[in-house]
């Protein structure tokens, strides 16, 4: 049985024996105290976004807020902008890891927030609007609330804790390196090495007060692929002169199509997008070349590899068709996002102890990657969803420019958090 087929069955077995966890009223305590600081982090975090590889402003809030908690190991600079802070605890314990990620959208934010962006940049040569428009200004003022709720319980806290501040994870611009993979190379986690990586990520459809998991896969792999298809110029009023590659193009977007309808099982989750095209220069000359950039989301090796060989057989029939030919550069940037079913069973209970169970959900896997992946694939990982959509009010979908994160998520993200990492620690040192 494929494993996309078996996401079902697990998400029902983990819900049938959720052992019983303790609160913890330090923790509660602490969240009280930080959510009005913390959340006001956060709004000077989202009115000053970034791109990718460029989250120096953030990055520096981070460190300094870090410096003045009284962290003595704070690095900088890791994969450029990135931020790894240790946490070491008064008892003895092992190592764990947790995440946030920094950067922020080419997306002009349409939101009424007080604090919206009016922040513009360049992105691929083209002046835009910058926001977070994914929630990683909640991800990040929330890790920053962990780090303050831990450190004041430094004392009895039993085991290490390495913050990651991650820069990237929409993917580094074209010709740079970046995001979880160069962190990772620049020794995020050589010393202190963790055992286990912990995440959460904003949700704009689940309600305020709801966190959701998903065990096995959660989250796509992510690939992209970028297609040149050539022609031959000739003037627009005599197209039998020339080769349209526009037509080609128009042929080929609709044909890709097909794959996730004929050639791949129904059961089998995935996504062909073709996200830009570009071509030509006059509304009367038909170009020689028009390019086609995209993604592919899949979770299961096999299909990823039949996806990328229907490209190929695709664009070489209708190009041959059409008398031009093309060019395919298909790169896999992430693997799936895997929540160990080991971790998960030790995580979910915690964070039933700081919501109640009717609000840990078991969610569907969802066709959105995150390179927590690739951290993920180093330790055990564990990733879980954040409501942030307030009642009575609207949000749009990620990435859009109506998102909209509710400031009253950045507390429960707190709360939630240290739980499942003081658990954690707590169970694994006590063995």
């Amino acid at each position: 049985m494929r494993p996309y087929l078996l996401v079902s069955w697990l998400a029902l077995l983990m819900t049938v024996v959720v052992p019983v966890r303790a609160q913890h009223p330090d923790i509660d305590r602490a969240v009280e105290r930080l959510a009005p600081q913390i959340t006001d982090i956060r709004h000077q975090i989202h009115e000053h976004p970034e791109l990718g590889n460029r989250e120096t402003e953030t990055a520096a809030l981070v460190a300094d807020h870090l410096r003045a908690l009284g962290f003595d190991d704070v690095r900088t600079e890791v994969a450029h902008t990135g931020v790894v802070a240790v946490l070491r605890g008064g008892k003895p314990g092992p190592v764990v890891a947790v995440r946030a990620d920094m950067d922020a959208l080419p997306v002009t934010e349409d939101t009424d927030l007080s604090f919206r962006s009016t922040v513009r940049s360049t992105y691929l040569g083209q002046e835009v609007g910058v926001m977070h428009a994914c929630g990683h200004d909640v991800h990040t003022a929330v890790q920053l609330g962990v780090a303050s709720i831990l450190k004041s319980l430094q004392d009895d806290l039993p085991g290490t804790v390495v913050f990651l501040f991650q820069p990237a994870e929409e993917g580094p611009p074209p010709d740079e390196e970046g995001g979880a993979s160069l962190m990772l190379q620049e020794g995020a986690f050589a010393e202190p090495r963790p055992e286990a990586v912990f995440g959460l990520h904003a949700s704009a459809q689940l309600p305020v007060g709801k966190v959701a998991y998903t065990p096995g896969g959660a989250l796509a792999a992510v690939d992209h692929f970028r297609v040149t298809i050539q022609g031959q110029q000739s003037h627009g009023a005599a197209p039998h002169l020339g080769i349209d590659p526009v037509v080609m193009a128009a042929q080929a977007v609709s044909t890709l199509q097909t794959i996730r309808s004929r050639n791949l099982s129904p059961l089998a989750p995935s996504v062909v997008t073709v996200g830009m095209i570009r071509g030509g220069t006059r509304f009367n000359i038909i170009p020689e070349a028009v390019y086609l950039e995209g993604t592919v989301r899949t979770y299961d090796a096999a299909v990823q590899d039949t996806v990328e060989r229907r490209m190929r057989e695709i664009l070489d029939g209708v190009t041959r068709a059409g008398g031009g030919s093309f060019e395919l550069e298909y790169d896999r940037i992430t693997p799936v996002t895997i929540n160990d079913l080991e971790l998960t069973t030790r995580s979910v209970p915690s964070l039933v102890a700081a919501l109640g169970d009717d609000n840990v959900p078991v969610a569907d896997p969802w066709m959105a990657g995150e390179d927590f992946s690739l951290f993920a694939n180093e330790v055990p990982g564990f990733f879980y969803m954040l409501g942030t959509l307030a009642p009575g009010t609207t949000s749009g979908d990620h990435h859009s420019p109506t998102f909209r994160a509710d400031d009253t998520a950045v507390p429960i993200g707190m709360r939630t958090m240290a739980y499942t990492l003081w658990d954690y620690l707590s169970d694994a040192a006590s063995r």
